[in-house]
């Protein structure tokens, strides 16, 4: 009886920054600029680990994967979001809402997975270095990187379907850049228990689990490198895991202080924290993935080398 009541949702309306036109501006010069630097610096580290032969190793292959993952995280919802500023419209289908809501998921996990594996990467080549390459052969991490971006995918339609299988009747605003799950689940009107046991739970194996086997990782590694007797061996060998301990660091803190940080009691409070939380959360989806090529690129000696081979190569061919 209470169904045949609902309307439909066909659409929703993404509000934004819809409250705060005089930080609009702003942001789409600032968030167009990063989009910009997120394709140049990611798709510079995905053609140099194709085309350079020295770069054929475990840890570029996982880096190139995370370049590909973070150029589909981030245009699976920043051009819509930029889109959003020039025009008036502010929405989105359902169906797209369902299709952003899907990638976004997917990237997300497949992410946490992706950055276990190269923590792994990192501790069996400065613990077990004779056995590295028997251990992280191809045969081995090819599937290891194919297994995050299954495991991610298939989290992702379980959460998506459930998602969108919700009746969503009245308000069809979310107070959001994007279609962000949990503010959707706020227009649901029905119960939503399930989606959030199935959250909790995939949490739990794609943050928590990652989590764990990244720190168990790093106290080996740690240990290890401080049993080196020289401090120039000790510096090399955490020189080769720093640039992914600091991409770890960035991408779990940025998710920690979201949920973790307290919520506001006063209306006005609650305002000032709906801003705050939807900046965050472009930090987690934009200036993340914008960091991510620069932090592997500026002190990495073998990036740099196959980027001047490469313009090299092509300033040759020109010359010819």
């Amino acid at each position: 009886m209470g169904k045949s009541n609902q309307s439909s949702v066909t659409e929703f309306v993404l509000l934004g920054l819809s409250g705060y036109p005089e930080l609009e501006t702003i942001y789409f010069v600032l968030v167009l600029c990063m989009y910009l630097v997120i394709l140049l610096g990611n798709g510079v580290i995905i053609i140099v680990s194709v085309c350079d032969s020295r770069l054929y190793t475990p840890m570029y292959f996982f880096l190139s994967n995370l370049s590909f993952l973070d150029i589909c995280y981030t245009s699976s919802s920043i051009p819509l979001f930029l889109s959003s500023f020039l025009t008036s419209k502010k929405t989105i289908s359902f169906s797209g809402c369902g299709v952003q809501m899907f990638l976004s998921f997917a990237m997300g996990a497949t992410e946490c997975v992706l950055l276990s594996m190269m923590a792994f990467d990192r501790y069996v080549a400065i613990c077990n270095p004779l056995r590295y390459p028997i251990i992280m052969s191809k045969a081995s991490y090819v599937p290891m990187a194919a297994g995050s971006w299954i495991a991610g995918g298939v989290n992702s339609v379980l959460q998506t379907s459930l998602a969108m299988r919700l009746p969503f009747c009245g308000d069809n605003v979310i107070n959001h850049f994007t279609c962000e799950i949990l503010a959707v689940l706020k227009l649901a009107c029905a119960d939503i228990s399930i989606n959030v046991i199935s959250m909790v739970v995939a949490n739990m194996i794609f943050l928590v689990v990652p989590v764990l086997f990244i720190f168990v990782s790093y106290v080996f590694i740690l240990s290890t490198i401080l049993r080196i007797p020289s401090a120039e061996g000790r510096r090399k060998a955490f020189s080769t895991c720093s640039a992914h301990l600091t991409v770890v660091i960035i991408f779990y803190g940025t998710i920690l202080f979201m949920y973790a940080k307290p919520k506001a009691k006063d209306s006005s409070g609650g305002d000032k924290e709906q801003v705050t939380d939807k900046i965050i959360s472009l930090f987690y989806g934009v200036v993340t993935p914008m960091l991510n090529p620069l932090i592997y690129s500026l002190r990495n000696k073998d990036v740099k080398a196959a980027v001047k081979n490469i313009l090299c190569r092509k300033c040759f061919s020109e010359g010819m």
